[in-house]
C-alpha cells in the first residue's frame, strides 16, 4: 500500500522541535507549529491572525524589517537572529531560516530557540575581557578601552588621565591570613574602586595587588587630583568585621595624564607604573625615617 505522503506532512511538521512559521504579505501569521508554545508561550489559536511583529523585541524592529524586505524580494535568510518577547516576558533569541514563496505569497521561516547559546556566548566573552576573581575589566580589555579613548582625546583635544594603583602590605594579609581572605579583600577594593569612577571611567585588574583607573574626559589637572584623594580616602576607610584583625588599607597610586606623560597607551601605563613604585619608595622611606 503506498504512503499518502501529502496528509503525513502536516503531522512531521508539527513533529518538528524547531517553530514552523507561516506568515501573509501582511506580517500577520497564517500558520506556526506546535513547536511555537515552547518557543514564545502562546497555543497557534492565539497567534494566528496577528502581526508577527507585535512579539519582536522592539529594539531589534529595524533589523527584521530589513531581513524581511531581503527574504520578500527573493533571497532566502538561513542565518538571521533576533529576539522575541516570551508569553511570561522574558527574551528569546532566535535564529532563523526564511524564504519567500511566490506561488502563494507567503514568507515561510523556520525558528529555533537559541536563548541557551546566546548566554554562553556572552559569558564566554565576559570570561575574556574580565577578571574572574573581581568582575572587573581585565588587560585586554582595558587595552582596547584605553585606545578608543586616547583616538577621541587626540581627535577632540581632551584629556585623560591613568592612575596605577598598588595595595600597601597585601603579601603580608594573604601570608597571615590566607588566599581566601586575600581574595575577599580584593573584591572589596574591586567595589570601592568602582563606587569612585563614573560608567564613562574602567576600572581594570591588572593582576595581583594592582589595579588600573582610566578616567576620561579629564578637564583638569585638579579634577585628577581630587579623584586620586578621593580614592586614597576610600582605600583607608575601616573593612568590615568578617576581616578580623585586618582593619584597614592603603595603596600606592602613581598618576599618568595625557599628554603630558605619553600620547601611547605603552608610554602612559609605563609612566604611571613608575610613578605607583615612586609613591611605594617614598611611602617606604617616609616610613623608616619615622622610626
Amino acid at each position: 500500500m503506498p504512503i499518502d505522503l501529502e496528509s503525513l506532512y502536516p503531522k512531521l511538521i508539527h513533529l518538528i522541535m524547531d517553530a514552523v512559521f507561516v506568515i501573509d504579505e501582511d506580517d500577520r501569521i497564517a500558520f506556526v507549529s506546535d513547536a511555537c508554545e515552547a518557543l514564545l508561550g502562546y497555543r497557534a489559536d492565539e497567534l494566528i491572525g496577528t502581526p508577527i511583529t507585535d512579539y519582536m523585541h522592539p529594539d531589534d524592529l529595524a533589523v527584521t524589517r530589513a531581513s524581511i524586505v531581503r527574504v520578500m524580494s527573493g533571497q532566502p535568510h538561513r542565518d538571521f537572529r533576533n529576539r522575541y518577547i516570551h508569553k511570561d516576558g522574558s527574551t528569546v533569541h532566535i535564529l532563523w531560516s526564511a524564504r519567500w514563496s511566490e506561488e502563494e505569497g507567503v514568507r515561510i521561516g523556520v525558528a529555533r530557540d537559541v536563548t541557551a547559546l546566546r548566554q554562553a556566548e556572552e559569558g564566554l566573552h565576559f570570561l575574556a575581557h574580565h577578571d574572574p576573581l573581581t568582575g572587573l575589566s581585565n588587560r585586554s580589555l582595558l587595552n582596547d578601552r584605553l585606545e578608543m579613548a586616547l583616538r577621541a582625546a587626540h581627535r577632540y583635544q581632551g584629556g585623560l588621565a591613568l592612575l596605577f594603583l598598588d595595595l600597601n602590605e597585601f603579601k603580608s594579609i594573604n601570608d597571615t591570613h590566607g588566599h581566601a581572605v586575600g581574595d575577599r579583600v580584593l573584591c572589596t577594593i574591586a567595589r570601592r574602586l568602582e563606587g569612585c569612577v563614573r560608567e564613562t571611567d574602567t576600572v581594570a585588574r591588572m593582576g595581583g595587588d594592582e589595579f588600573v583607573v582610566l578616567l576620561t574626559e579629564i578637564q583638569s589637572a585638579d579634577a585628577v587630583s581630587r579623584k586620586v584623594k578621593q580614592i586614597g580616602t576610600v582605600m583607608t576607610e575601616p573593612l568590615d568585621t568578617e576581616f578580623g584583625e585586618i582593619r584597614a588599607l592603603s595603596c600606592s597610586i602613581g598618576v599618568a595624564c595625557y599628554p603630558e606623560h605619553g600620547e601611547d597607551a605603552d608610554s602612559l601605563l609605563s609612566y604611571a607604573d613608575n610613578d605607583m613604585y615612586r609613591q611605594k619608595r617614598h611611602r617606604s622611606g617616609s616610613g623608616r625615617r619615622s622610626h
